[in-house]
């Protein structure tokens, strides 16, 4: 369900350490949250569920405001639902995930690439990174239809689609920075340092 090993790895360059939360109570004592995701939303969703994480995340998000990353798929689990399965999400952003359309440029679904990140706006999360600098996706979904929360970057697959958002203290990309090099361990650091 996520890419754990590459997400601590990265953390670890930047001189921190990052502890996998297994339990509710881990989850209760973090200062902040990174919600990896690779794979399918539904089943996603369930692993939470049964694992109790899921009510978890939901009460240290909405009532302690604990900073959250959602990257590609935990990004969507943050969304209000998804076309992968029908499923509901966190709600945390109002947005729904749709999958990628081929269109008339015939493009390649799943997006599995490096691309470039149009910077609308630095926010927290961007802050240092310039147009043009280039994240790693890997991903056949991506939200749509977003509402209450700012887009800083969006990204061109045949079609423009939000690559970066942030709301109060939740935030989300669409590429993994985990795997998008220095443009990566920036992102990485100010959510860290936010």
């Amino acid at each position: 369900m996520g890419n754990i090993t590459s997400i601590r790895s990265a953390v670890a360059r930047l001189g921190l350490e990052a502890d996998r939360a297994t339990t509710a109570e881990e989850v209760a004592r973090a200062r902040k949250l990174i919600l990896p995701g690779v794979g399918q939303f539904g089943t996603a969703k369930h692993r939470l569920r049964a694992s109790g994480l899921y009510g978890a995340l939901d009460e240290a998000v909405r009532r302690r405001a604990v900073p959250i990353l959602g990257i590609c798929l935990g990004l969507h689990l943050m969304c209000a639902g998804s076309e992968e399965g029908n499923e509901a999400g966190f709600g945390w952003f109002d947005a729904r995930v749709v999958r990628l359309r081929a269109g008339k440029d015939q493009v390649r679904v799943p997006h599995i690439a490096w691309n470039r990140l149009e910077v609308a706006q630095h926010g927290r999360l961007l802050r240092g990174t310039p147009t043009g600098s280039e994240g790693y996706f890997a991903h056949a979904y991506h939200l749509e239809a977003v509402t209450g929360a700012t887009i800083l970057a969006t990204t061109h697959h045949g079609y423009s689609f939000p690559s970066a958002v942030e709301r109060g203290n939740v935030y989300g990309t669409q590429f993994h920075p985990e795997k998008s090099g220095e443009t990566g361990l920036v992102v990485l650091r100010n959510f860290l340092a936010a």
